[in-house]
């Protein structure tokens, strides 16, 4: 990958991941009435969705760039009423909806690690990433298997 198409994935996953501080966050509003240990876990995830903004902005600036302003403007607003209207639908149907949205995200990291093996610090943070976004699946996984047993 060259420079250009590096920052073009950088700022798809700086989008992505604004999107989904918003979703989390609002879907953590929306089980605040309906089971607390998911809605306290909604807002851990968006607190680590946060991090990952963070770290993708500082090496998108890094590399002498600025992240997306659509980004910034677009994907805060999709986030917050995809995540909404999802939070509305159910405590079952919400964690299937995110463990497609993470799988799509690890697929989406697993692709681009490929081919920044030769740029460590960017190889981590793209790891760090995946790693996390594998952690969201499993626990929604287990969580779904929990409430689909009930």
């Amino acid at each position: 990958m060259n420079d250009e198409q590096i920052l073009a994935k950088l700022n798809w996953f700086y989008t992505l991941e604004i999107s989904q501080v918003d979703w989390y966050t609002a879907q953590a509003r929306a089980m605040e009435n309906v089971d607390i240990y998911l809605a306290k876990t909604f807002a851990r995830v968006a607190a680590i969705e946060q991090q990952h903004v963070d770290n993708l902005a500082a090496e998108i600036k890094k590399r002498g760039a600025r992240p997306t302003r659509l980004g910034d403007i677009i994907s805060p607003l999709l986030g917050k009423t995809a995540g909404t209207v999802t939070g509305m639908a159910g405590p079952k149907l919400v964690l299937k909806v995110n463990i497609a949205l993470e799988e799509k995200a690890m697929q989406d990291y697993k692709n681009m690690i490929i081919h920044v093996g030769s740029d460590r610090q960017l190889f981590d943070i793209l790891w760090d990433n995946l790693i996390d976004e594998d952690l969201h699946t499993a626990w929604f996984a287990n969580k779904l298997a929990e409430l689909e047993q009930n």
